[in-house]
């Protein structure tokens, strides 16, 4: 869709995630001259741009999960005006894990440009410190809060060989540390990062058992968990046959089979295909 000739601008401005001297020099700026700036906590925003000196020449509108439904439609219609509308989360990038995401889809929709100013994330900075395999990696945000379908997800994530990043809230670290050690093996190596850039900023690596009875105790702050991804488990040939003849006998394709089970093992495909034709 193209971009009507008199639209404004939608930018999404991260924001410190703890230290304010953390601001990227260019929010200032956009705080500054925004002709709206959608704020997720505006008392948060008012602490922000007091530590920045700066005074908005804009509107300031609260834009949180509660009033995000309602107010998309009124933003997008300033943006149509040719406003420029700054958002702003408590911290990091809005519309990862925060309100956001909502208004970029509908600003999208509408024709509407829409840019960031890039700035602090906890999840690279935990992931930069956290000690785990960081060539690839997926953000989870935050599981469900009820134990069952909490369980379901990480068991969904069980065989995931990428590191992982969670969001979590203090109250409910220990459950969800224990309820990780169960999905993925007390062994499995994790990092809970805790107050990221502030005074207390605290990192604590070790085996999920480990961390789960270390949060016992109770933990404070901002949380950031990173778990090691799976290991890739050692298999052969024969073992995967069984699978294979099975598969094979429910109506896929012997070639299709094989290349899907090289791919997720490692094993050779054509060793696989003369396997299991010679078991044929």
């Amino acid at each position: 869709m193209s971009t009507p000739p008199d639209s404004g601008t939608l930018v999404l401005a991260a924001t410190p995630i703890g230290d304010p001297r953390d601001a990227a020099p260019r929010l200032a700026e956009q705080l500054a001259t925004a002709d709206v700036v959608a704020a997720e906590d505006t008392r948060r925003l008012k602490r922000l741009l007091t530590a920045l000196a700066v005074t908005p020449a804009g509107q300031v509108l609260s834009y949180h999960e509660h009033n995000e439904a309602a107010r998309t439609p009124e933003l997008v219609e300033r943006l149509l005006a040719g406003d420029r509308v700054v958002v702003v989360t408590d911290a990091g990038m809005p519309s990862v894990s925060d309100p956001g995401y909502r208004l970029v889809a509908a600003a999208v929709a509408a024709g509407v440009r829409v840019t960031a100013v890039p700035g602090p994330s906890a999840v690279l900075m935990a992931l930069a410190v956290s000690g785990l395999p960081v060539d690839r990696f997926c953000f989870e945000g935050f599981l469900p809060r009820k134990a069952g379908d909490r369980s379901r997800a990480l068991a969904a994530l069980e065989d995931e060989r990428r590191t992982m990043v969670f969001f979590e809230a203090p109250h409910r670290l220990a459950e969800t540390l224990a309820a990780m050690a169960q999905a993925f093996g007390p062994a499995r190596r994790a990092a809970v990062c805790r107050e990221l850039t502030k005074t207390y900023e605290e990192v604590r690596r070790g085996g999920l058992d480990e961390l789960a009875a270390w949060a016992q105790d109770g933990v404070r702050g901002e949380i950031t968990i990173v778990v090691a991804g799976a290991e890739r488990k050692v298999t052969s040939v024969e073992d995967e046959l069984s699978g294979i003849r099975q598969r094979v006998a429910q109506g896929e394709r012997l070639k299709d089979v094989c290349a899907d089970v090289a791919a997720r093992t490692g094993l050779s495909k054509k060793a696989l295909y003369d396997a299991a034709v010679a078991a044929s």
